[in-house]
This record gives structure tokens, C-alpha cells and sequence, in this order.
């Protein structure tokens, strides 16, 4: 069987500067959650201008929409996220600026997230439309994974039925296979009604929403000590009032919850409940709550895991020049070491400690861990076989969400770990394609994993 990795790492390269160019006008006009009409336009057009079909509005999300070229079996999925965070507006140096004070910008990479997917969706066209060789390749544009709605709605219409395998990655401070089950999660809004009065003349007559949420807020850190340690609450108040001379009379915080499985998640959630209801008690106040969204956690597959993972190996690495090797210390040094070796751990990645751009591959080990964040991939993991890789994007350490990490997915270091990416799964995807023994044991194992739950 004719092995196809040269020629995805050329089929990549020979779009390399468009994709890259794609990412920088994503990184350069960051927008979040469901607004993401801009990148989504672009990704849009770059597809089409490519030979993709594509479909827009899935789920009823207008930022959301799939790309698709070739017919028949097998079919794989490509998912693209693109969504930016709040607050994270950052220059292009290694101190903090922001571009636009209170701006979004990428900490999470998703600007070369997306971009890669595409760039290594239309190499595998390409690869498949030369040789003939029958199958259908699918990207799909999901938005607003930073706050788990995109995906989770997009399964629910069953936009990800019919494919065989979903392929996906995110840049990283290593390269690895990503080998963790990710936190289910859910997110709730917890809210009180209570009555207005004036906070200095007539405050007997008020009762305060805000004070039923600084209550339940207390009750909540509380409940951390009697938690698995595995589990994570973190909330931030959406609405306090408007003025302290008046007493609110309505007010909000906003919560995620996670834990390894979605039944823990889900008895955190209704201890959170009793929690408001006691608040309420206290207050005179009226509680409400909505779930608005949540995920599971992952499912792996490690048939399709030791496939990446051989890909991984089989890719040129990036390789690292004086520049990039500069700006990675000046980024390294704008965070204690504690924090540095923190993120190695909360990755179980301790033995990269000192290193400043990952070069190699970590091992793909045996056993899989749990990690204390969560993605809306989890639940693509459910319905379809999904594998994911991590690659170097920033320094080694230095945490996600930070203004760091927009530095770092900006510069030339974020360039050449989004190539890598792109040429890795490209390379995985040529070997489901054209070697059907492996999709027929990737599914078994999923569907023997899936009776299980």
C-alpha cells in the first residue's frame, strides 16, 4: 500500500502561505462565541475558492458551516474552531499591550486552529482528486467553543452524522497525541428577583438580588472543600445592578461546572441548586436557573490515537530558528516557574521542564488522563470516532488563555506548529482513506467502547 506522507507534508507546504495568511486575518480581527461572522466568512470563501461545496446556518447557528468535496465512503471530518476570548486584545510583543483596550484576541489559538484544518483538508482533496481515490472530505466550521455551545448544537441536529472518523487539533506548548479525556462540564445562570428601593432612604423596603448572589457565590466556594478534587466550579457575575444608591432588584452569575463524568457534573449542579435556594431563603429573593448549555467528557479511541500518534512521527517537526528560540525566553520569562510547571502537570508532560520549544514527540502512553478543562469536541467523541493532536505553538509551559499564547499563536512559532498540524493529520487522513482495514477497526472499538457508557 503506497504510503502518502510525502506527499502530504508537499500538498500542505504548497499552501502553507495561504493558510497562514488565513490565520492572520482571523488573529488580526478576532470576534467571539456566535459572532464570528467575519472568520467564518473567510473560511468560507477560502473552501469554496477550493472546490468545496458548502452549506451555511447549521443547527441555526449562522456562524456555523460545513465544506464538503468528493462522494461516497469513507467520509472524514475535519473540525475547524475559530472563536476568539474577551478581554484578551494583545500586540504582537513579548509585554502586555493590548491592540483595543478590553478587546478579544486568540488566546486559545483558534486562529490557526481553523486555518489548519482547512489547509489540510484541501491537501487531502487534492491528494484524493489525483489519484482517484474515492471518498468525501468534510470540514466543518464550528463556533463558539470557548463557551461549549457550537459543537454540542451541532451534534444535537446530527450535523456530524454519516462520517466515518472526525479529525481535529489544537496548538499546544508540545506535540502529542492528545490522550486525555477532557472534563464534562455544564454551564448555568443563576438568577434572583428581589425588590428595588432606594439603598440610603428606604433600604428595609429593598431586598437585594446581589446580596442572593454574593451569598450563593460564598455558599458555592464552600462546597469546594467537599468536592472530588478532580472537579472544578468557576463563576463570574453578569449582573450586580446598576447603581450602588439602588437595590437590585435583579441580578446573575454565570457558572461552569466540571468533573471527569457528566453524573458527577450533574450532582454538582443540583447541590449549586440548593445552594441558590438557600441564598434565596436568606434574601427574600426569588431564584431561577437555566443550563445553558454543557458537554460530556471524551471518548477515546486508541486505535485511531496510535494512527496519529505514527503520523506524528512520520511529519517533519518544526524547526526552530534564533528568533523563534528569542521570543519563547522573553515569553517564558513573563511567568513565575510555578506557573510554568503547573501547566506540565496539569498535562502529565513534567519531563519536558526546562525545554523552551518542544522539538520530537512525546510518547503516546498507555493509559489516558483527565484533564480539568473541557471542550465541545467531547461530544463530537460520542457519535463519531474523533482523534485529536496537540502541536507546538507556544513555549513549552506557558498557560492557555493568556495573553501570552496570543503573542505566541501570532508569531512565527504558531506559523510553523500550525504546518506541522495540518501535514500530520493530512497524513492520517491519506491512511484511513486509502486503507478501509483501519476504519473497520476503529469503528469496532468505538462501538464496543460506546455499549459500555
Amino acid at each position: 500500500m503506497r504510503a502518502y506522507t510525502g506527499d502530504a507534508v508537499e500538498a500542505v507546504s504548497r499552501h502553507e502561505g495561504e493558510i497562514w495568511e488565513l490565520s492572520r486575518k482571523i488573529w488580526e480581527h478576532p470576534e467571539t462565541a456566535l459572532e464570528v461572522t467575519y472568520v467564518a466568512e473567510q473560511l468560507r470563501t477560502y473552501l469554496e475558492r477550493q472546490g468545496f461545496r458548502v452549506e451555511t446556518g447549521l443547527a441555526g447557528m449562522e456562524t456555523a458551516f460545513a465544506a464538503e468535496w468528493g462522494s461516497g465512503s469513507p467520509v472524514i471530518g475535519f473540525l475547524g474552531e475559530y472563536d476568539a476570548l474577551p478581554d484578551m486584545s494583545q500586540a504582537l510583543r513579548p509585554e502586555r499591550e493590548q491592540i483595543k483596550e478590553g478587546g478579544a484576541g486568540h488566546a486559545c489559538g483558534h486562529n490557526l486552529l481553523g486555518s489548519a484544518m482547512a489547509g489540510s483538508a484541501v491537501a487531502v482533496k487534492e491528494l484524493l482528486e489525483r489519484d482517484g481515490i474515492p471518498g468525501t472530505v468534510r470540514f466543518y466550521g464550528c463556533p463558539a467553543e470557548e463557551i461549549m455551545v457550537g459543537k454540542i448544537r451541532m451534534d444535537e441536529a446530527h450535523v456530524f452524522d454519516g462520517c466515518d472518523v472526525c479529525l481535529c487539533w489544537h496548538p499546544m506548548g508540545c506535540n502529542c497525541v492528545a490522550n486525555y479525556s477532557y472534563a464534562a462540564m455544564a454551564s448555568v445562570k443563576f438568577r434572583f428577583k428581589g425588590l428595588m428601593a432606594h439603598a440610603a432612604e428606604s433600604p428595609d423596603q429593598g431586598r437585594s438580588a446581589l446580596d442572593a448572589v454574593e451569598l450563593m457565590n460564598v455558599g458555592a466556594n464552600y462546597l469546594g472543600e467537599h468536592m472530588i478534587p478532580q472537579a472544578r466550579i468557576h463563576y463570574v457575575i453578569t449582573n450586580g445592578g446598576g447603581k450602588p444608591n439602588v437595590v437590585p432588584p435583579e441580578a446573575e452569575s454565570w457558572y461552569f461546572v466540571r468533573a471527569p463524568y457528566k453524573k458527577q457534573v450533574d450532582g454538582l449542579v443540583q447541590r449549586l441548586v440548593k445552594i441558590q435556594k438557600g441564598a434565596a431563603l436568606m434574601t427574600e429573593t426569588e431564584p431561577s436557573y437555566k443550563i445553558e448549555s454543557g458537554c460530556y467528557n471524551t471518548i477515546l479511541n486508541k486505535r485511531l490515537n496510535g494512527l496519529l500518534y505514527e503520523s506524528l512521527k512520520r511529519v517533519p517537526a518544526p524547526a526552530w530558528d534564533e528568533e523563534d528560540e528569542r521570543l519563547a525566553k522573553a515569553l517564558l520569562e513573563t511567568l513565575p516557574q510555578p506557573a510554568l510547571e503547573g501547566t506540565l502537570g496539569s498535562f502529565h508532560l513534567q519531563e519536558l521542564k526546562g525545554e523552551t520549544l518542544h522539538r520530537g514527540v512525546a510518547p503516546l502512553r498507555q493509559e489516558p488522563f483527565f484533564l480539568a478543562g473541557s471542550t465541545d469536541v467531547s461530544n463530537v467523541s460520542r457519535r463519531i470516532p474523533t482523534g485529536q493532536v496537540f502541536t507546538c505553538c507556544v513555549p513549552v509551559g506557558i498557560p492557555g488563555h493568556t495573553w501570552q499564547t496570543v503573542v505566541s499563536v501570532g508569531s512565527g512559532i504558531g506559523r510553523k506548529g500550525m504546518k506541522y498540524a495540518a501535514s500530520a493529520i493530512a497524513d492520517a487522513a491519506m491512511v484511513l482513506y486509502t486503507r478501509p482495514e483501519e476504519l473497520v477497526c476503529i469503528r469496532e472499538e468505538f462501538e464496543k467502547t460506546v455499549a459500555g457508557l
